[in-house]
């Protein structure tokens, strides 16, 4: 009896051991289940892999959308028209563009929504050499200016300003010069050429002489970058959308906070990242365009939309738009984590 005692407590201690096993080690069926709970969202930019944007590159080593469930891919462009025509062909799922490129867009009867102000402050600049004594606008006629591509912000920006002085794209020769548009500037190719504060500072960095800066925002300062999608995309994927922007502003705070990490991670994931000196002052710039008086009272990625409002407006009056665009219809801060 004993005997068979041992036995039966033999077998119920492995039945007890083999469920225990069974409840924490994971099956296939839970493997699966863990893959399908990751979603894929894709965003496009309107730029390669660049230092100012190293919160959105650092995916990897950081995981801020993973911790949301997602699987972010980025999709480089050449220019914010590039970023919205992904969405618009189903490439992409969220474009990382400018306000220009969005006017252009919806004045054409594309149906989009604005979900994510990226940079509050605009930092648009147009720059030329000091000898050739360009300090506004009127001295722009007859010149010819670079910009980085003929669908980016850099030509939106520029014809911003050409029209402050009552001038038309007729009237300067506007060419593309590429990322990297400070050579053809030094080299004499270009009179001028459209740019942002960082791009300047990278300029400098590689020579660019004394310099004469015409910024964008001492004439109508409204956002750099929003993030945009289709109206079908807002209306279909809304959690989805949500999980994005919390994992995005969770990367900005990161930068924020830790400049001097993120300037060392850029050296391996942005192409024009290799010193880390450089990738701090850069980054610190696009930090400080990232905040502004709604980003302090409701939090990042906060709009001030009247100003956005009266940049579209002003796009519609210089004749750039035919139509008037209503931003109270386009914006929605429905998505936005809470501060």
């Amino acid at each position: 009896m004993k005997a068979m005692i041992k036995v039966l407590l033999v077998l119920l201690l492995a039945m007890l051991t083999a469920c225990n096993q069974g409840s924490t080690e994971p099956t296939q069926e839970d493997a699966k289940e863990k893959e399908e709970a990751v979603e894929a969202i894709r965003v496009a930019s309107w730029s390669q892999p660049i230092t100012e944007q190293t919160n959105l590159l650092v995916e990897e080593e950081k995981g801020f959308f993973k911790e949301q469930g997602l699987n972010m891919s980025f999709i480089p462009g050449a220019g914010g028209g590039d970023a919205i025509k992904n969405i618009l062909s189903g490439q992409a799922d969220i474009a990382f563009t400018d306000p220009g490129s969005l006017f252009f867009a919806l004045d054409k009867g594309e149906k989009l929504r604005v979900i994510y102000n990226v940079y509050p402050q605009n930092v648009f600049n147009i720059v030329s050499l000091k000898e050739k004594n360009m300090t506004k606008p009127e001295d722009l006629k007859g010149k010819t200016i670079g910009v980085y591509s003929l669908s980016s912000g850099t030509r939106q920006n520029l014809l911003v300003l050409l029209h402050e002085a009552g001038l038309t794209e007729d009237d300067v020769k506007i060419v593309e010069t590429g990322i990297l548009n400070f050579a053809p500037l030094m080299q004499g190719q270009v009179d001028a050429t459209a740019a942002t504060d960082t791009g300047l500072y990278t300029g400098k960095q590689k020579g660019l002489g004394e310099v004469n800066v015409m910024e964008v925002k001492d004439f109508l300062n409204f956002p750099s970058d929003v993030f945009v999608v289709t109206e079908e995309t807002y209306q279909e994927k809304k959690e989805l959308l949500q999980s994005f922007l919390t994992g995005y502003k969770n990367s900005a705070e990161w930068m924020l906070n830790n400049p001097d990490e993120a300037a060392s991670l850029a050296v391996n994931v942005a192409i024009d990242g290799k010193d880390q000196a450089n990738n701090l002052e850069i980054i610190k710039m696009r930090n400080a365009s990232s905040v502004s008086s709604a980003t302090d009272e409701k939090g990042l990625g906060s709009f001030d939309i009247d100003v956005l409002q009266k940049a579209a407006d002003t796009y519609q009056r210089l004749g750039l738009v035919k139509n008037r665009l209503n931003m109270d219809e386009i914006v929605t801060e429905e998505l936005i984590p809470k501060k």
